[in-house]
């Protein structure tokens, strides 16, 4: 099992290969469904964003509320392929990558071989497991989505599999 540490760079990007086991620590930006129509409506206006995408890693959860002496609650994944629409303009701003579940569009793929990026898989159901690798948590954009708002997370060794690299390589195909 190959551990990262968050910034990824292009090089790091190019030898990760669809079916590997990754243990992903560093900072990573949640964002959902509504955060990413926010996104591109900043975007399409012109409108700065609230936070770097160039060399971001984004996973599709929403965090739950913390218990007492934890950073986060539960927060597992979310389906990629709701953001499938989303995702190509992103990568082409200089993002580096996705954590979700479930498979993702050609559209995606081929931008993420357009952009040297990588698509990794996360845990259905392990929401807890996810949760407890969180050490650090804080909105920092659109509060008013609740859940849906974009958290900055530090995150400790959490699981993935590599699941749509740079190459082409797709674990769904």
């Amino acid at each position: 099992m190959k551990e990262l540490t968050l910034p990824l760079t292009k090089e790091q990007i190019k030898n990760l290969h669809a079916g590997g086991s990754v243990l992903i620590s560093g900072t990573i930006l949640t964002a959902r469904d509504c955060a990413h129509k926010r996104i591109t409506e900043y975007i399409s206006e012109g409108k700065p964003l609230p936070f770097e995408i160039k060399g971001a890693m984004i996973y599709y959860a929403g965090p739950c509320p913390a218990k007492p002496g934890m950073a986060s609650g539960s927060c597992g994944p979310t389906t990629s392929a709701r953001m499938d629409s989303f995702a190509p303009t992103l990568l082409d701003l200089g993002l580096a990558g996705m954590i979700g579940k479930g498979e993702m569009c050609e559209e995606v793929a081929n931008a993420l071989k357009r952009n040297t990026a990588v698509y990794f898989a996360a845990i259905g159901g392990a929401g807890a497991l996810y949760g407890s690798a969180i050490k650090k948590s804080e909105c920092i954009a659109f509060p008013d989505l609740l859940s849906e708002a974009v958290y900055r997370l530090e995150v400790e060794k959490i699981p993935a599999v590599v699941a749509m690299d740079c190459h082409g390589g797709n674990i769904y195909r």
